[in-house]
Order: structure tokens, then sequence, then C-alpha cells
């Protein structure tokens, strides 16, 4: 398959070209700076020309750009992969989210993924919009579980680690591998792909899990309750492993 990502200058869409590529899949990347993904009809021009089988929409843009790439992938009967976030629903009303619930945001980054997935979807309706949780990776930069709490002990002496909070997440490896398989073998409409969904860890005893997997005794963990909400992402496509897989301390954790 010849598959077009987006984001390939972000955190997890180089874990998906890895992938692809020891699936032995084509890659090819959107340029921004060849290309400018607000351009539509030379954005038009240059997806006719690449005859593509698939497109996973990972780079942040605008919601005109999402829907410009689903109504491509809709007119050529491609399968497509958008991903959309844990945070398109408010901790209140709390979790855990159904596929189904009603997406509360306050946010403006929740209310950006909700109107990309409205694109998405109403140009597209066979698209799989994926929503997910946190992302941790022993080395990717940018939004990674493990690399922020480095970078909190490093600016303020700890790590504060909420026990009332319930995150959704998973490891990169496991998302980018979920996402090929969806690119494989598409799921229409909205999924959830959530290693913590059935097991239901706290941020604190996942915080001391990824301590000792990582050898982080630097750490200064402080527990706390300040923030309280259920994130986790439940019903959707059991593609993920839990997180005690990956963090065998967590099934000895009280």
């Amino acid at each position: 398959m010849r598959i077009l990502i987006t984001g390939l200058q972000g955190t997890l869409a180089p874990r998906l070209a890895e992938a692809l590529c020891a699936a032995g899949h084509e890659l090819l990347a959107w340029d921004r700076r060849a290309l400018d993904p607000e351009d539509g009809d030379a954005g038009a021009r240059w997806l006719e020309a690449q005859r593509l089988d698939a497109i996973a929409h990972l780079g942040m843009g605008s919601a005109a750009w999402a829907g410009r790439l689903a109504d491509h992938a809709a007119q050529q009967r491609l399968p497509m992969v958008f991903t959309s976030t844990a945070m398109v629903f408010h901790h209140e009303p709390d979790g855990p989210h159904a596929v189904t619930d009603a997406r509360t945001a306050q946010d403006d980054y929740g209310r950006y993924k909700i109107a990309c997935e409205d694109a998405v979807l109403a140009a597209h309706p066979g698209a799989s919009v994926v929503r997910i949780g946190w992302q941790i990776d022993s080395t990717r930069p940018g939004n990674n579980m493990l690399m922020a709490l480095d970078d909190w002990q490093r600016r303020e002496g700890r790590v504060a680690a909420s026990s009332a909070w319930i995150p959704a997440c998973s490891f990169m490896q496991d998302t980018a591998a979920a996402l090929l398989q969806l690119l494989q073998a598409p799921r229409s409409g909205a999924l959830h792909l959530d290693s913590n969904a059935e097991e239901g860890h706290n941020f604190a005893d996942i915080v001391r899990a990824l301590q000792r997997q990582f050898d982080r005794p630097a750490w200064q963990i402080q527990e706390h309750q300040d923030y309280r909400h259920d994130q986790r992402l439940h019903g959707g496509a059991a593609l993920v492993s839990g997180l005690s897989r990956r963090l065998p301390s967590l099934s000895s954790q009280g």
C-alpha cells in the first residue's frame, strides 16, 4: 500500500511510519514547506497525482484541511484514519467515556479536535476517527508522558501525580500498530484506543510504574488528589493490550 501520513514532524506519526515500513508499505509524507495545507486547489491536484491507497491524518491543521483529505479519500474509496483525542470529553460529566457519549470539551484543543472529527466524518463516513489518550514512549519528543514527567522533575523538582485521575493512555508502539491495523482493515466512525480502559490504573500508580520500568530514581513523586477525572475511553475497538503488559509492576500495585 502507498500511504500518506501527515504529521511526521510530530510525536506519534514517526512511530506509525516505522510500523508501516516494517510491514512493507510505501510511505508518503505531506511536506508543508512545499505545499501549504490551506491551499485547497493545489492540495487537490497533488493528492490526485499521488495514486494513494490510504491516508493517515495525524498532523495538526485546520478542520477544513482534514475535511479535504477525507473528501479525497472518500472520492477514491480509500481507507482513512484520523487521530483525535480523549480531550473531546470534559471531566464534567465524568467518565469512563463511551464512543457515543456527547463530546463536552471546554478547552480550545478539545473543541478543535471536535471540529476536525465532524469535518472528516461529514466528508467520509467510512473513515476511522480514532480517539487516543496520552502517549508513552522511551525516546520520542513532544507530547509524551515519560518525557513530560522528566521535564516536571527538572523544572519543579518533583513529579506531582494525582491518584484521583484515571488517565486514558497507551504506549506509542501499541497505538501505531492499531492504526496500521485500521488502515489495513478499516472500521468506520469513532473508535477508542486506550490501554488503561479496562485496567483503570490511577496516574500516581502509573508514574511509579514508569519510574521502575525506565529507571528514574531521581523522580520525587508527590501523590495528591487535586485533579479528579476518570478519563478512560471505553467501548472502542479492542486493538491495544492492557497497560500492565508494558508496565508489569502495575499488576502488583495496590
